[in-house]
């Protein structure tokens, strides 16, 4: 069963600054029937103005990743990590015992595109873990490529959570396919249009996917997606 949720029917913010969508209830958002899907809390898709961002905040006891669409985004943590995420890299945030962080546009003249995606992890406190890896277009390109796992298979960055992300990249006859027999999972189309088991999807549109074999991705359009594969429980547990 595929539940398809069209992106206008996200949750919206809009500071000045910012222009956020929502897709499960984050801060003054709340949808009682979107408050996270197995183990994924939070896909926020946020577009910063030149020079703007999020001031120094709080967080513990959650995994924070961040997917750079369009621009330059900068992070710098109580830790000590200061990096610039730009398109292609990934950047995994281990909250653990508490941390705090701010994320700004790293570009005074052109806003930032990217996704802030939360995963409630397994266990609670712990020391702070950040990573940040490049994972060029040409190993996204017509497949999917897993870019956060457990287990950090194939150069993949750690998470703690049995949760599996994969990116991929989707043009004409591209296609690729998923097995998640006996999990949950969720898809995110970040830009363009593709197929998914015969569905057209849009750009924003996401879905939650229980009780398939395998996910198809066919047909895109310039499309851009995120699949996470998911423990099969419905919601977070925290």
């Amino acid at each position: 069963m595929i539940e398809l949720r069209r992106a206008g029917a996200r949750g919206l913010s809009q500071l000045g600054w910012l222009h956020s969508r929502h897709t499960f209830s984050f801060s003054h958002y709340y949808d009682p029937r979107e408050v996270g899907f197995s183990d994924l809390l939070v896909i926020n898709d946020d577009i910063v103005e030149p020079g703007q961002g999020f001031g120094s905040h709080p967080h513990r006891d959650m995994e924070i990743f961040s997917y750079v669409l369009e621009g330059g985004l900068a992070h710098k943590d109580s830790a000590g990590h200061e990096e610039v995420c730009r398109p292609g890299d990934v950047q995994m945030m281990s909250a653990g015992g508490g941390v705090f962080h701010s994320e700004y546009n790293a570009s005074a003249s052109e806003p930032v595109h990217f996704l802030q995606i939360w995963i409630v992890p397994d266990r609670t406190g712990g020391p702070v873990r950040y990573q940040q890896r490049h994972f060029p277009a040409s190993e996204r390109r017509g497949r999917l490529r897993l870019i956060i796992s457990p287990d950090e298979a194939n150069g993949s960055l750690p998470v703690w959570q049995d949760v599996r992300v994969y990116a991929g990249l989707f043009d004409d006859a591209e296609q690729a396919s998923l097995a998640v027999a006996g999990r949950y999972a969720y898809v995110h189309v970040a830009r363009g249009a593709l197929s998914v088991n015969g569905e057209r999807f849009a750009a924003g549109d996401g879905a939650r996917v229980r009780e398939e074999t395998s996910i198809a991705f066919s047909d895109g359009e310039q499309a851009e997606v995120l699949v996470f594969d998911l423990r099969p429980n419905e919601h977070p547990v925290r």
